[in-house]
């Protein structure tokens, strides 16, 4: 089964770590988040990657070709021609890098990669989540409801202490609580090729576009994951996962090497 990566964008929240790469290669610990997500799936036995480059996506290109990590590695430029890889010695991953355009919405780059998701079931993430999702669990979820689509749905992460009120009174602060009802999109998606069906033909956002309209279809189910789950949209939250990294105490990290 394939994975599809969103690499595109301009991470503009990260603007001085990104002012001269792209977000799939700002490092926590010496690795770019880019390979902390590919490591996620691979453990599990899903190397066969499906990337979409835009913003500074030639730098996404270099690093795969030349880390040494890609068994096979092919860039398809935006006029169609491809570019392989020389190939590799003893790399784990098929990858497949797609230039999707500089500023394309996330609902083109995701169907400019259709022709390259072989017409099956595809699993779809961001690339600035971290989870220590179980992703044949994940998986298995999917299959059982046969809908369209599944989306990991996790909590958000604690950022403001809450005050607990009895009428006007204050009883209580709870500093980092996290509500069991509250769930946002934690990407880590798996989809069935029906859903470029709710691709419409101008610009799209998945969150915005695709999503709406596959839950208004009932065709989008929700796998709930309550354990660890961080993104990494500001300076702050880099900064947060690189001393996990650092200190030895990465959740995500699932993979023994």
């Amino acid at each position: 089964m394939k994975v599809a990566i969103l690499a595109g964008g301009k991470g503009s929240r990260l603007a001085e770590m990104t002012d001269d790469k792209p977000k799939g290669l700002v490092e926590l610990g010496n690795r770019p988040i880019l390979w902390h997500i590919m490591k996620i799936y691979s453990h599990y036995g899903f190397d066969d990657f499906v990337i979409a480059v835009g913003h500074r996506g030639q730098q996404i290109v270099d690093f795969i070709f030349d880390s040494g990590l890609a068994r096979t590695a092919t860039h398809v430029r935006s006029d169609g021609s491809h570019r392989e890889a020389p190939p590799g010695d003893g790399g784990e991953w098929t990858v497949t890098l797609v230039d999707t355009g500089p500023d394309s919405p996330t609902g083109e780059r995701l169907k400019r990669l259709r022709p390259y998701l072989d017409h099956e079931t595809f699993m779809l993430t961001w690339c600035d989540g971290l989870a220590d999702i179980e992703v044949n669990a994940l998986l298995r979820f999917h299959r059982r409801h046969g809908r369209a689509a599944t989306v990991t749905a996790t909590h958000p992460p604690p950022r403001f202490g809450r005050m607990v009120l009895d009428g006007d009174a204050v009883v209580e602060f709870q500093e980092d609580a996290v509500l069991e009802n509250e769930w946002i999109n934690g990407a880590f998606f798996v989809l069935e090729p029906s859903v470029f069906d709710y691709i419409k033909e101008e610009p799209a956002a998945i969150e915005h576009d695709l999503l709406p309209a596959l839950a208004g279809d009932g065709q989008l189910m929700a796998f709930r994951h309550a354990s660890f789950w961080h993104c990494m949209d500001t300076v702050s939250e880099q900064r947060a996962l690189d001393a996990m990294w650092s200190g030895g105490a990465a959740p995500w990290k699932v993979w023994a090497n």
